[in-house]
């Protein structure tokens, strides 16, 4: 890594640049829009042209069963109830609450077919994902390096099972910057469930770790103030907190000056980005111009704030309005237990609206430059946990194999990469690790992943770390 070019977050960006010149001075080249819109990004990048400008994570917390919903595995029938072979296990690591009890193949509870001309094998518990088979490409042969939640999340979102690091989300902010002036270039949104979840979700899974803070995610709540602390205090009008801006900028201009120090910079940022989204913000979450075709796609739910369906709708009208990055949450996908009716819920609370926003974006156009991601942290285990034979049974977490699915700009539609074993316990062929797909992601929005780095705490630190990644070239279209 020492010889690998780095992005040092202590050089000025473009903002300070405009700052010295003047748009007036840049408008005889025809660059002040152009530079005013893509604001923040780091210097040099993209290192070429991207096919995707926007991404859209559509984060399944908890692990979703890859073998109720994308990987078929019939032969698991006539082994039901045998103890998985030692050779097939390989000695994987198990987590404490199945370690030390027979490993015994649960066969999936799902049934599938082949779906749409490509003929991808799907789960009939997501029939509206099947309704767009033939504009994804399925991976079923991904990988991690974790079993517990925590620690396999946050790899998942940062590249890093440790705390600290930047998110993806925060990487795409701050590589590339700003489309909009009027809103956050990267937004998350939490599904509120209607029944309380035991899962934390933590803010370093969308944090910004050692960049500057104002790429981390902004979170959007389903509440009155969608974002904290947006609100001016009463009796405080926009005239008022315009004046107490210029005056805070300016003593923060001179502090920066004197100390270099760019957090100054990035809190002067979010100042300005705060005072511009007490408009952008009503005007965004303000649904009533949505048609009820609109929500009749999305499904039932879609009118619910706070739902799934619901923020799926909300990251399309982000999408058109030029947010960068939206990252999704669902949460409760740990089937530890009663796998039928606990997954097939969470199938009904995000099927049709995924399908649905896949559609929906291709009709407007965006699917053209944006690319949608679903998945969760790793999936389960063939193994049952609990009695295999009851309706009770459960699958534990499995960081061997796993599925998820892409969507749109820059990716191959129709198609399946990769194979796990006969047990769906380990990936057979082409198996692409979390690593991977970052470093993939990142290809496609034009940043070469070995050549986007940071310095933190002397090291030169990556979204996709010192192990080796790749591009999965064969998932590009």
């Amino acid at each position: 890594m020492s010889d690998a070019p780095r992005i040092d977050p202590n050089l000025l960006g473009r903002r300070a640049f405009l700052r010295g010149v003047g748009a007036a001075g840049l408008a005889p080249l025809g660059l002040a829009s152009l530079l005013a819109r893509e604001d923040g990004g780091a210097a040099g990048l993209p290192h070429f042209p991207g096919k995707v400008r926007r991404v859209v994570m559509l984060t399944q917390s908890g692990g979703p069963s890859q073998l109720e919903l994308f990987d078929p595995k019939p032969g698991m029938v006539e082994r039901a109830g045998e103890v998985i072979p030692e050779s097939v296990r390989r000695g994987q690591r198990l987590t404490g609450m199945t370690k030390g009890k027979p490993q015994l193949v649960l066969p999936s509870r799902a049934r599938f077919r082949r779906r749409g001309e490509s003929g991808i094998e799907l789960s009939d518990w997501i029939p509206h994902i099947g309704g767009v088979a033939d504009r994804i490409a399925l991976v079923r042969s991904m990988v991690t390096d974790q079993i517990n939640h925590a620690p396999a999340m946050t790899q998942f979102l940062t590249g890093n099972q440790l705390p600290g690091r930047p998110s993806l989300g925060a990487w795409t902010s701050y590589g590339l910057g700003r489309i909009s002036d009027d809103l956050p270039s990267f937004v998350v949104l939490i599904t509120r469930m209607q029944r309380g979840s035991d899962q934390p979700l933590y803010d370093h899974y969308w944090g910004a770790g050692a960049l500057p803070s104002e790429h981390q995610g902004v979170r959007l709540r389903a509440a009155r103030s969608p974002v904290l602390y947006l609100d001016n205090p009463g009796g405080v009008g926009r005239e008022v907190r315009r004046a107490q801006l210029d005056g805070i900028g300016a003593l923060n201009d001179e502090r920066r000056e004197l100390t270099g120090d760019p957090e100054i910079e990035a809190r002067t940022a979010q100042y300005e980005l705060a005072y511009r989204m007490q408009a952008s913000v009503p005007e965004l979450t303000d649904m009533s111009d949505e048609s009820d075709e609109t929500y009749e796609l999305y499904g039932p739910d879609s009118r619910r704030a706070g739902s799934y369906a619901y923020h799926c709708v909300l990251a399309r009208r982000m999408l058109e309005r030029g947010v960068r990055f939206v990252q999704l949450i669902h949460p409760d996908w740990d089937h530890h237990s009663r796998l039928t009716s606990w997954c097939r819920m969470r199938c009904r609370d995000t099927d049709q609206p995924s399908a649905a926003l896949i559609r929906d974006l291709e009709r407007r156009g965006l699917l053209e430059d944006t690319l949608v991601v679903w998945g969760g942290e790793f999936g389960r285990s063939p193994a049952g946990q609990g009695d295999w034979q009851s309706l009770e049974a459960g699958r534990d977490h499995h960081p061997c194999s796993f599925s998820l699915f892409l969507a749109g700009a820059g990716v191959k539609r129709g198609v399946v990469h990769g194979r796990t074993d006969d047990y769906g316990f380990h990936a057979a062929e082409d198996p692409v690790h979390v690593r991977d797909l970052h470093a993939t992601i990142l290809h496609l929005l034009g940043i070469d992943h070995e050549r986007f780095a940071i310095r933190q705490s002397g090291l030169d630190v990556r979204l996709t770390g010192v192990e080796p990644a790749r591009v999965v070239e064969e998932l590009l279209a």
